[in-house]
C-alpha cells in the first residue's frame, strides 16, 4: 500500500511539475515552480526506496537522513527565489540571494559527512535517530529561509490584496501554510516525541499544498475544462514529444520487458540467466526506440525540412511561395500558418508595389511627353496655319489646271490629317484643372453612349447595358469622365469593324465604383496589355490613331484618385474603370 501512494505521489508530481511548466516555460516563476517539484520528487523517491526496500540497503539510513535535510534545504531555496520573481517574473537578487544561501555551503556538505546526527538505525521496521547539536541548526536555519520566503509573499498579498495576483499570493499562502503543518508534525514534532509512525507518509503530506500552489500560479485553470480545450486547441510539441516518449516507455516495458524477464529468469537468477535478459533486452530496446525516433522525426524534422524549403525559396524571390504541411495544433502548425500567411501577405505587396511603380513610372512619362507635346504642336501648328492659308490662295487664283487642283486638294488632306494628330497632342498635354462635383456616373456613361450613337459603325454593334440604379455617386469632373467613356466606346467601336457584341455595366464594388466595357473583337495581347496606357502607343493601322486616347484617359482618371485596367476575355477585350465613392472620399478627407 505504501508503495503504491509513494508510486502515485512521485507521478502526481512529475505530471503537475511538466504540466506548469511547459504551459509558460519561459517564465521564472514556473521554472522556479519545476526546480521546488524536482526537489520534492527527489524527496519521494527516496522515501520510495528507502521505506519499500529496506533488506536490499540500496539507500543506507544515514545517506536517507542526509538527503531528507540537503533536499528540505534545497526546496526552501526554490521557495524564497519564487518568492522574489511573482508574480512580475523580476529578477533574482543575486546580492541577496548569495547571502542567504551562503550558509548551505557549509551545511550542506556537513550533512553528506554525517555531522547532523550521533546515531541512525533502520532495522525489523523500527527507525531510530539521535541527532547531533549542528541538525537543530540545520533546521532552524531551514526554517528561517522558509519564514523570508513566507514573509515576502504575505507582503506582496497585501500590497496586491483585491486583485487577481492578489488571489493567487493569498491561495499560494494558505498552501505554504498547510503544507508547513503537516510536514512539521511528521517530520519534527513526533520524531522528537519518538513516533516515527507518519515519517513515510511524510512525502504524500505535501500534496494537497503542491496542488493549491500550482493551481494559483496557473491563474486558477489548473485541470479546469477551458484549461483543457485551451491545451487541446494549442497542443505543444514539447507535450507531443513526451507522450510518444511516454508511451512508447510504458508500453515496450509491458510488451517486451515483463515477457523477456519471466522468460529468462524463470529457472532462477545464474549467468545463463542474465546473459539471456541483457542479449533480449538489448534487441527489443531496439524496436521502441526506432519507432520514438520515427515519431520525432515525423513530428518535427519533416515539417521543419518543408519550412526551410520555402523559406530558400522565398529568399530567392519566389514570393507567395507556401509550406504543405499537414494541419497541426503545435508551434510548428502555427509557425507554418503564419509563414504561409507572411507568404501571401509579401507576394501580395510587392505586387502591389509593382503596380505602383509602372503607374508612377507612367505618369512621370505622361507629364514629360506632355510638356513635349504642347511645344511640338506649338511649333507645327504656327507653319501649318501659314501653308493652309497659301493653299486656300492659290485655290482661289483663275487658270489653274484640274491636275493641279487635285494636287492642292491632297496637300489639304494631309495638312488637315497633320491638325488632328497636334489637335490630339494639345488636348494630351492641356493640364486644365478639373471642374469636380458630385457627379452620378450612370448619366455620365449614358450620355457618353448617346454621343457615340451618332457614328453610323457604332450603331451597327450589339450593345446590353447593365446598370446599379444604387451606385454611389463620385466626386469628379462630369466632362472629363465623358471624355473617358466616350473614347474607351470609340475605341470598342474600331475592334468590331464588322460589327459585335459589346457590354457596358456599371457596379459598386466595395468602397469603389466600377464601369465596365467589354467588347467581342479580337482581344488585346499580353505583351501590349501592359503598354497600352503608354503615350504613341497605338495597335491601330497607319492613320488611324496617335496612340494617345488611352494615354489621356489614364491621365484623367489617375488624377481623380481612379484606375483603369485592361485585361483580354474568352471573346474580346473588358476595360474596367474604377473611382472612390463620394463618401469614400470625404471619409479620407475626415481622417487626414
Amino acid at each position: 500500500m505504501l508503495e503504491l501512494l509513494h508510486l502515485f505521489s512521485l507521478f502526481l508530481l512529475v505530471l503537475l511539475g511538466f504540466y506548469v511548466f511547459v504551459a509558460e516555460p519561459r517564465s521564472r516563476a514556473n521554472q522556479t515552480f519545476a526546480a521546488f517539484i524536482a526537489f520534492l520528487a527527489l524527496w519521494t523517491t527516496k522515501d520510495l526506496i528507502f521505506w519499500n526496500f529496506p533488506e536490499e540497503g540500496v539507500l543506507p539510513p544515514g545517506l536517507w537522513v542526509a538527503s531528507s535535510f540537503v533536499i528540505a534545504l534545497l526546496m526552501q531555496f526554490a521557495l524564497v527565489v519564487f518568492a522574489w520573481v511573482f508574480p512580475g517574473n523580476e529578477r533574482t537578487p543575486r546580492k541577496k540571494a548569495a547571502i542567504l544561501f551562503s550558509p548551505g555551503l557549509v551545511l550542506i556538505p556537513a550533512a553528506f559527512a554525517g555531522l547532523l546526527w550521533q546515531d541512525v538505525s533502520f532495522s525489523n521496521g523500527e527507525f531510530s535517530i539521535s541527532l547531533a547539536p549542528l541538525a537543530y541548526a540545520f533546521v532552524i536555519y531551514v526554517y528561517f529561509v522558509f519564514g523570508y520566503g513566507a514573509w515576502i509573499l504575505s507582503k506582496k498579498y497585501r500590497r496586491l490584496k483585491g486583485s487577481q495576483e492578489g488571489q493567487q499570493l493569498g491561495a499560494i499562502v494558505w498552501a505554504l501554510s498547510i503544507t508547513v503543518v503537516l510536514k512539521t508534525l511528521a517530520n519534527i514534532v513526533l520524531p522528537f516525541l519518538g513516533i516515527y509512525g507518519l515519517l513515510p507518509y511524510s512525502s504524500t503530506f505535501v500534496l494537497p499544498g503542491v496542488l493549491i500552489y500550482a493551481y494559483a500560479i496557473s491563474n486558477f485553470r489548473l485541470f479546469s475544462l477551458q484549461s483543457a480545450l485551451d491545451q487541446f486547441r494549442l497542443f505543444p510539441i514539447t507535450y507531443k514529444v513526451a507522450l510518444s516518449i511516454a508511451s512508447v516507455a510504458i508500453i515496450s516495458f509491458a510488451v517486451f520487458q515483463i515477457p523477456i524477464v519471466w522468460w529468462a529468469f524463470r529457472n532462477g537468477m545464474d549467468y545463463d540467466a542474465w546473459r539471456k535478459y541483457l542479449v533480449f533486452s538489448v534487441i527489443s530496446a531496439l524496436i521502441p526506440n526506432l519507432l520514438l525516433v520515427l515519431l520525432i522525426v515525423r513530428s518535427i524534422s519533416r515539417p521543419l525540412q518543408r519550412l526551410t524549403v520555402a523559406a530558400v525559396k522565398v529568399t530567392e524571390g519566389e514570393y507567395g511561395t507556401e509550406a504543405d504541411l499537414r494541419k497541426s495544433n503545435d508551434e510548428i502548425g502555427l509557425l507554418a500558418d503564419s509563414f504561409n500567411e507572411m507568404s501571401r501577405k509579401m507576394f501580395s505587396d510587392i505586387e502591389e508595389l509593382r503596380k505602383l511603380n509602372e503607374q508612377l513610372i507612367r505618369t512621370e512619362k505622361l507629364a514629360a511627353l506632355g510638356t513635349l507635346s504642347a511645344g511640338v504642336a506649338h511649333e507645327v501648328n504656327n507653319p501649318l496655319a501659314s501653308i493652309s492659308s497659301l493653299i486656300q490662295m492659290i485655290r482661289r487664283k483663275e487658270g489653274i489646271d484640274e491636275e493641279t487642283l487635285d494636287k492642292l486638294e491632297l496637300i489639304q488632306t494631309q495638312i488637315l490629317r497633320i491638325s488632328r494628330v497636334t489637335k490630339d497632342m494639345m488636348d494630351f498635354a492641356r493640364a486644365r484643372p478639373a471642374a469636380k462635383t458630385s457627379v452620378d456616373l450612370n448619366e455620365t456613361v449614358r450620355a457618353s453612349l448617346r454621343l457615340a450613337g451618332f457614328d453610323k459603325q457604332f450603331q451597327q454593334l450589339s450593345l446590353v447595358t447593365e446598370f446599379d440604379e444604387l451606385l454611389p455617386a463620385v466626386h469628379a469632373d462630369p466632362d472629363q469622365l465623358q471624355q473617358v467613356f466616350l473614347n474607351l466606346l470609340l475605341n470598342a467601336r474600331d475592334a468590331m469593324p464588322d460589327g459585335g457584341h459589346l457590354e457596358v455595366a456599371t457596379a459598386a464594388n466595395g468602397s469603389l465604383v466600377e464601369v465596365s466595357i467589354t467588347d467581342s473583337g479580337p482581344g488585346i495581347r499580353d505583351g501590349d496589355a501592359k503598354k497600352i496606357f503608354d503615350p504613341f502607343f497605338t495597335t491601330k493601322t497607319t492613320g488611324q490613331g496617335t496612340g494617345l486616347g488611352l494615354a489621356v484617359c489614364y491621365g484623367i482618371v489617375t488624377a481623380h484618385g481612379g484606375k483603369i485596367e485592361v485585361e483580354s476575355t474568352e471573346t474580346g477585350s473588358r476595360f474596367s474603370v474604377q473611382f472612390p465613392t463620394q463618401r469614400e472620399l470625404g471619409r479620407d478627407s475626415a481622417d487626414s
